[in-house]
């Protein structure tokens, strides 16, 4: 009886000692794992958890950043500049202006724009049947890309698949069409097009060229299978009012700082490469005759000499040739012009 009990005693001796030891050490361990938390611990800025929130969590990367959380981090601790938030906008802008105690400045809306109106079934010519992986960055390293302009669309739809707003449809003729509304200008497209035909353009331009192609005149048309190509005439320059545009390598392309949406360049384009938005539905000038004072400031800013009158006079609007370009009405002193 007193083996067993000397055997049983030296058991519990042999399993106690390591229990207590180990337990012993895993207490060692964890007062030091506290202290060290407690002493390297990295102070974060409630700032940065605050801006995260007010992202929209969208990881787009049109901040320039990796994601939200590195975006908000550079606005706390580098001074980035707080309106680089595309899907969140103006609101966004504001609640970060908010919580850093900053003012709001400006954010220009913008949405992505494809130049280029081919890349439907119908409207590429194709020099051969592409058969591989189903990718854009794929297809153009063979040959150069199976369609015949070497600038233009291939519908293999790396842009929509990039898209997660879900602002990039496909039509009935296989066109890619962007919705204006869903579109945040992330610029996720743009970095997805291996030809670099996508754009962002300020939301309240509506005149966009509608090609990519550097081919000349004749080049161009024998090319594009669409009926839409640009082919470098220089027409629309030279008609332009404000300058806005110019034409290098065969291609005519818009200065949006300079535009005034006037979409004159659309109707004297003979391809028709140039898509005016508000085609037909643009509004005119129409002067007040209570209001006006002959002041000829209007007549002086029209572009297209649209306004006439003498000095002290009534002014008017020669409709046929006002092109709805708006530059008369915040020069008005009277507030006596309105579009209609």
């Amino acid at each position: 009886m007193s083996l067993i009990l000397l055997q049983s005693t030296s058991l519990a001796a042999t399993i106690g000692l390591p229990i207590i030891i180990i337990g012993a050490l895993g207490l060692l361990f964890g007062l030091i794992l506290a202290i060290a938390s407690k002493v390297f611990e990295v102070q974060i800025d409630p700032r940065v958890e605050e801006i995260i929130s007010a992202l929209p969590g969208a990881n787009c990367g049109a901040c320039g950043q990796a994601g939200c959380a590195g975006y908000a981090d550079q606005i706390v601790h580098e001074g980035e500049a707080i309106n680089k938030c595309a899907p969140g906008g103006a609101a966004t802008v504001a609640l970060i202006a908010k919580i850093m105690g900053a003012t709001a400045g400006a954010m220009q809306q913008k949405v992505a724009v494809i130049h280029c109106s081919s890349g439907g079934q119908d409207n590429t010519k194709w020099k051969y049947n592409y058969d591989g992986v189903s990718s854009c960055k794929a297809a153009v390293n063979v040959a150069g890309g199976p369609n015949s302009c070497s600038w233009g669309c291939m519908g293999l739809n790396d842009c929509q698949a990039a898209c997660t707003f879900d602002a990039i449809s496909i039509d009935a003729n296989g066109m890619r069409v962007i919705d204006y509304d869903k579109c945040t200008a992330c610029g996720a497209c743009v970095k997805a097009c291996p030809r670099g035909l996508i754009a962002l353009v300020p939301i309240n331009r509506n005149v966009y060229i509608k090609c990519s192609s550097k081919e000349k005149g004749p080049d161009a048309k024998a090319v594009c299978g669409s009926t839409h190509p640009c082919i470098g005439c220089g027409i629309c320059s030279r008609k332009c009012p404000v300058q806005a545009i110019t034409v290098t390598d065969s291609l005519a392309r818009i200065d949006y700082d300079k535009c005034i949406n006037c979409g004159l360049c659309a109707t004297v384009c003979p391809t028709k490469a140039i898509q005016d938005l508000l085609a037909g539905c643009r509004k005119k000038a129409e002067i007040d005759p209570e209001g006006c004072i002959g002041c000829t400031i209007c007549a002086k800013v029209c572009p297209v000499d649209a306004i006439s009158g003498e000095l002290k006079q009534l002014h008017t609007v020669d409709k046929d040739k006002c092109i709805g370009c708006e530059q008369c009405v915040p020069k008005c002193p009277k507030k006596a012009i309105e579009m209609v």
